[in-house]
């Protein structure tokens, strides 16, 4: 056995008719995985709506927020602009609050009608500040007494105030310790002038507390407008989501082959063409109507081309038997042909049965494209694996040929005959497709219901499920000297790619086939009984091209054409095994690489009647497969394993 890489190219048919678009189906769904799983996951239309109407909203809110503050900031700082001009004017050479008081004093910024926190100061014709204040909010005791309600500045703050421009405008200032200010000098000729500046913090504070409320406005609102956003854009997605489930409904209909009634149309309601959604229904139906004509006409072309094949194969078994039968007659029946006229009758006789078969594998494959009912019973796969590697034996005796069958009966509910053919063709296949000594092993292995796809990393030996501590191996192959030696040998399964003792190297594609045990042995409750029966044959041949392996089980396909021929392949084994198991509601797969080749047949279970009949079949099938060894070649060594 060849050891197997650990990331093999694996390709897999389902029971659908065409595997290459299984394949492809397979391997688009798992790209899209990995894009969900590396990318970021894409947002839904309702989503993408949503969000864009709530950021719209939003940008609109700060908008009109910002118009707004800026708009009554302004209206503020002009009412203390024009409070300020006023005050100027009024103190500028003017009397103190009461009575006449020294021109150099700056108790006019505690006069009634100024705001608490209003700065002043003045200076004389040079220009240097003379006084300077601050009212505060003590309270006045009588007219006389201001002087408590003005307090002094710092060297910092009267340095601000100097920098004041004596323009008669007012400027902004930031007085340290105090903040802003909106602030004015105006200059007397005769006697200098004052500086008045009134406090912002007022104008800030309202401008500050309209902030706050527009924001919790905002996102009152923008929370208020994504929920009603979502309800009503779900309710106008509502008819678009309908033409998608139409539009689903139609994607999960088997329209590969076979005859499809096409049925599904979007509502009428949802077929409009006055609205965007409906525009889509109603080009979903235009569409459908046309892939269900063209599903017609696809049908009504196969219907005729399987009745004809049919037909022509029917009608030509006859002449051909004939053919082959005369070309028979005359080499057997004359003694005075010539050694060239011998020899053009074998090739007529030849090419005879070789047409034949291709007759009767068209035959065959047009009564299952048909749908004919298979001739089902209960049937144990373990003799007819043993029939069939017999005859693959017999046939191909310079290949090494290896059996491997379960402890207990492996039942499926199928075609005998059938299933068989499956297993000749299976063999016919590794025969034919690989070189002189190449080893050739068949199996039969059960699958859990709950087989996961890839194999368990915890060996289990073989038949453990079933109570058997190991199972058996049996193996042919050409001797050095003395001829065939054979073995029997305990099987142990390990992960794909590995092996352990003398067992599979080979796990099955659906998982361990013994997880049953392993759930026993758990917390799982107890085992069940598999839902699958494997049938695998693996090879350690130069393996399948790549370019292929996703067209194996298509009609005429073939790796060497040449050596196809020469071996009698017709190219249609490998779809007449598609097809039957297909018809028994199965799987084939081909897991290939270089060095290790194996298909795969996984069949439903069927769950013997008659269990005693069965055991002592799938006994006799133990014992005709060692009595095959032995027998097959008289006179040679029979050896054990180790």
């Amino acid at each position: 056995m060849a050891h197997v890489p650990e990331t093999p190219d694996v390709r897999e048919t389902s029971a659908a008719p065409h595997p290459t678009r299984s394949v492809g189906a397979a391997q688009g769904r798992a790209h899209a995985r990995r894009a969900q799983r590396g990318g970021r996951r894409p947002w839904s239309l309702r989503t993408r709506l949503v969000v864009s109407a709530v950021a719209l909203i939003a940008v609109v809110c700060a908008v009109i927020g910002t118009v707004t503050t800026l708009a009554l900031q302004s209206y503020l700082q002009g009412q203390v602009d024009d409070d300020l001009r006023a005050s100027v004017g009024r103190f500028l050479n003017k009397p103190g609050p009461v009575g006449e008081l020294p021109r150099d004093d700056v108790l006019f910024v505690a006069s009634p009608g100024q705001p608490i926190g209003t700065v002043g100061a003045r200076f004389g014709q040079d220009g240097e500040i003379s006084t300077s204040g601050k009212s505060n909010d003590s309270p006045m005791t009588n007219d006389i007494d201001v002087d408590s309600r003005v307090d002094s500045l710092s060297s910092g703050q009267r340095k601000a105030l100097a920098a004041v421009p004596l323009d008669g405008q007012v400027h902004t200032i930031d007085l340290p310790g105090l903040g802003g200010y909106r602030a004015v000098a105006q200059w007397d000729h005769r006697e200098g002038g004052i500086i008045l500046a009134f406090p912002l913090d007022q104008t800030q504070e309202t401008v500050n507390t309209l902030i706050i409320v527009e924001f919790c406005v905002a996102a009152a609102g923008l929370v208020a407008a994504g929920i009603a956003g979502a309800a009503m854009v779900g309710i106008s997605l509502r008819p678009l989501r309908r033409v998608a489930a139409t539009a689903t409904r139609v994607s999960e209909l088997p329209l590969h082959s076979g005859e499809v009634a096409l049925s599904e149309r979007v509502p009428a309601s949802e077929a409009d063409p006055r609205t965007e959604v409906g525009q889509v229904g109603a080009a979903l139906n235009r569409m459908l109507g046309h892939v269900e004509s063209a599903l017609a006409a696809r049908q009504e072309s196969e219907t005729r081309v399987r009745q004809f094949v049919a037909d022509a194969s029917h009608e030509l078994r006859t002449p051909l038997a004939s053919i082959r039968g005369y070309a028979e007659l005359t080499r057997r029946g004359r003694e005075d042909i010539g050694p060239d006229t011998r020899h053009a009758l074998g090739r007529v006789e030849s090419e005879a049965g070789r047409m034949t078969g291709l007759v009767e594998d068209l035959l065959l494959l047009a009564r299952l494209d048909a749908g004919r009912p298979l001739e089902c019973a209960e049937v144990d796969l373990s003799p007819l694996v043993v029939d069939a590697v017999s005859d693959a034996r017999a046939v191909g005796s310079d290949h090494e040929w290896r059996l491997e069958l379960p402890d207990e009966p492996a039942v499926v509910h199928g075609d005998d005959a059938r299933l068989h053919q499956v297993l000749v063709n299976l063999l016919a296949n590794a025969r034919t497709h690989t070189p002189a000594g190449t080893t050739v092993t068949a199996r039969v292995l059960w699958d859990g219901p709950q087989a996961s796809p890839y194999p368990s990393p915890h060996p289990v030996p073989y038949g453990l499920a079933y109570g058997a501590p190991y199972g058996l191996a049996y193996g042919v192959s050409p001797g050095p000297s003395s001829g065939v030696s054979a073995g029997m040998s305990p099987g142990v399964g390990g992960p794909r790619g590995h092996r352990k003792g003398g067992g599979s190297p080979y796990a099955p594609p659906y998982g361990s086939p013994y997880a049953a045990a392993r759930a026993a042995a758990g917390a799982f409750g107890p085992p069940q009984p598999p839902s699958y029966v494997s049938l695998e044959i693996e090879d350690d041949g130069p393996g399948i091209p790549p370019e292929l392996l996703p067209h194996v089980f298509e009609r005429f396909a073939r790796g060497d054409a040449s050596r196809s021929r020469g071996a009698g392949s017709t190219g249609l084994g490998l779809a007449i095994v598609h097809a039957v198991v297909a018809a028994h509601d199965g799987q084939v797969t081909v897991d290939s690489v270089p060095g290790r080749t194996v298909f795969g047949v996984h069949l439903p279970v069927h769950p013997p009647v008659h269990r005693g009949v069965q055991q002592a079949a799938h006994q006799a099938a133990h014992q005709a497969a060692h009595q095959a060894v032995t027998d097959s070649q008289a006179g040679h060594r029979l050896t054990t394993q180790p």
